[in-house]
């Protein structure tokens, strides 16, 4: 499986962005990551096969919502009152084989993970 994240940009504190990911197979959870400079990379947010399980982190729960695409491949995550501390690369991954919900928060839950796109929130 091969993903492309894309959607990555600057915007000031309070603004918004759309982050998409291409998949080459979409039939898996698939979920966010991120990674700012000097911390370890992080969970955002998760999304099961038919919607039911969508998991956030507690940092962006309110603000970023996750969704997918299965017609297209796609997977988002829209990004709303943004601030600084978003401030990361943000990786999309793809779900191992017997993912959960009660472990989709877990980096060793993803099997294949994006290049990465670079988020810069401006105070």
């Amino acid at each position: 499986v091969q993903l492309q994240a894309s959607g990555g940009g600057s915007v000031q504190a309070g603004g918004s962005l759309r982050l998409s990911c291409a998949a080459t197979s979409i039939y898996y959870p698939m979920g966010w990551f991120r990674q700012a400079p000097g911390k370890e990379r992080e969970f955002v947010a998760a999304i099961g096969w038919s919607d039911i399980s969508v998991l956030y982190a507690d940092s962006v729960k309110g603000r970023f919502t996750i969704s997918r695409d299965n017609a297209k491949k796609m997977v988002y995550l829209q990004m709303n009152s943004l601030k600084a501390e978003d401030t990361a690369v943000y990786y999309c991954a793809v779900g191992r084989w017997g993912w959960t919900s009660g472990r989709g928060t877990a980096q060793d839950a993803y099997a294949y993970w994006g290049q990465g796109t670079q988020v810069t929130v401006s105070s």
